[in-house]
This record gives structure tokens, sequence and C-alpha cells, in this order.
């Protein structure tokens, strides 16, 4: 079995998280650079969009990069053969099966990890030819599942051949370490970048992930059947109180409808959805992607050590 980074052609075994409307060029290729796999998200994003969003990417960076394509997305098809029309190297997929696309991709020697968040589908990735596997954990900000990372993890390393890269609640070394520990052979990070000084985000998103406390997200959507971690705000206090009184889903979409786009861009405080994992309140500074990463992985072997767990 290949490790992370001879697989990515990368220096460190990270790949940033596929956050939507904030994972573009500027993000990837900072976290490329920096010696991680930058992702480009596409949310619901157009072709067009996207295509503009990977050739500013390779102007910025020569280094490997990848695109996170959300499969719900009504583009999902043509966005689908536009990574292989443009040379991406990597795809990482969510909110759906690839199947469909894999052999296309295959074919064109991009390297496919899906994110997963359940061992049966783990194993269905690998079976349909996934180069590896991103298992999420429910501690990850946005989209969730229900089972932990430390308990999906190592389940899901169990009952596959391919590299299992580890997401949700990792934000410093220690986490790292312990994704290690539990078998992963890399992790994903998403929420630690939201506080580095190239994420494309409103200030106060930013200062919103400096103030989280433990307890400072909460999970709406479960009604919907698609969870969704946020950081308290008046929306989302909102959502659940309504969504306790039974109100109709319609009712509760339009509640939050183009919220992301409002706390991403707009940073509203009351009608934003800010997106942000568990291990928000372990981050108190802002700082440059390079820094972060290096901190993430800087004598990581001397640190296991003083643990004496290893």
């Amino acid at each position: 079995m290949k490790n992370i980074c001879e697989l990515l052609n990368i220096e460190y075994p990270l790949i940033q998280g596929g956050m939507a409307l904030i994972a573009n060029h500027l993000l990837a290729s900072a976290v490329s650079n920096a010696g991680g796999l930058g992702l480009i998200a596409t949310g619901a994003d157009t072709p067009e969009k996207i295509k503009e969003e990977i050739r500013l990417c390779k102007k910025l960076t020569p280094k490997p990069f990848g695109v996170n394509i959300m499969l719900m997305s009504p583009y999902a098809k043509e966005i689908a053969q536009l990574v292989i029309d443009e040379g991406v190297k990597v795809v990482t997929t969510g909110a759906g099966s690839p199947g469909p696309f894999l052999n296309a991709w295959k074919k064109a020697g991009i390297i496919v990890i899906p994110v997963v968040a359940s061992v049966a589908l783990a194993k269905r990735m690998e079976r349909s030819g996934a180069d590896a596997i991103i298992v999420e954990g429910t501690e990850a900000g946005g989209h969730i599942g229900d089972l932990t990372t430390m308990a999906l993890v190592p389940q899901v390393v169990d009952e596959v051949s391919i590299p299992v890269i580890a997401a949700g609640g990792i934000a410093d070394k220690r986490q790292v370490l312990a994704a290690f520990a539990l078998g992963a052979k890399g992790v994903q990070v998403g929420t630690a970048f939201l506080a580095s000084m190239e994420a494309p985000i409103h200030a106060n998103y930013k200062q919103l992930i400096l103030e989280a406390n433990d307890t400072a997200t909460i999970v709406t959507g479960r009604q919907a059947k698609a969870p969704v971690r946020v950081l308290k705000n008046k929306m989302a206090r909102e959502y659940l109180r309504l969504a306790e009184q039974g109100v109709a889903l319609e009712e509760l979409e339009k509640l939050t409808l183009g919220s992301l786009r409002k706390a991403v861009t707009q940073g509203d405080l009351e009608s934003g959805s800010f997106m942000a994992g568990q291990v928000a309140g372990m981050i108190k500074e802002i700082k440059p992607v390079r820094e972060i990463i290096k901190d993430l992985f800087d004598k990581i072997n001397d640190y296991k050590n003083k643990l004496e767990i290893l």
C-alpha cells in the first residue's frame, strides 16, 4: 500500500477539506504550496466558474491540487468531464456515489478519493476502484454523518485495503497522531484552515472561529436527513426551534436559503450559516496556511515519544 505522500506526490499526508464557497484557488494553492494537497470545492458552482478556478490555481502553484465534486450538484456530470479536460490530478467526492464517473476518471489517470461516513460505503467505494477514501466523523463542520472519527476510522481501516484518510476533529498534532494510531495514513483538515490568512471568508467568520469554545457548534438539518454542523447563532437556533415544533421542511429550507453565502461573503452574524467543526474551540489565532500545516506535523516524532504510548 502506497503512503499518501507517495500517492499524491505531496510533502505532508494532508488534504485540505473541500469547503463549498470557501475552498477556492487562493486557499487550494496556498495548501499545495505549503506541502499538502489543496482542493477546489465545486459546491453548486457552474462548470465555467470551476474551469476559471482550476486555471487560476495552476497559475499560483506548480504542485498537485485537486477538485472536490459535490455529486448532488446539477452540474456534476459536466464537471466530471471538466476535470479530465483540464488535467486535474486528484478528485475527491461527496454527497453521492462517483460510480458513474470512475471509469472515465481512472482512464484519464485521475486519483479518486471519495468521502465516506460508514463502513458499508467505504467497502463499496473500494470495490468501485477508489484509490483511497476520506473517512469523515461527525465532529467535522458542514454536512456530516452520525459516527465519530474515533469510532469510524478504525472500523473502516479493518475492512478495506486502500489508504484511509481521517477527517473530522483534527486541528493539532495530537489529533494527527491519534488518526495515525487509529490506522489512518493521512488526515483531511478543514476548520483549522478557516482561521488562515489565505481563507477567502469574511472577517466576522474568522472572528467567530477564534471566539468559539467547546460547545460552540450545533447540528441543523437532521429532520431533512441532511445534518449540518454550524456555529451557534440566531439563524441556527431559530432553525432548531422551528424543527422541534414540526414546521414543514419547505419552511425550514427558506430559513437557510443562501445562508452559507451570507456567512462567507457578508459575514452576516444573524442569518449566516457558519459551518465549522467541533475543534473550532481549539483555534485561537489567525495564521498563514504554511504555519498551520507546519504546526500539525513539525517534530511530530518527538511529540509521539513524549506521549510514551506508541
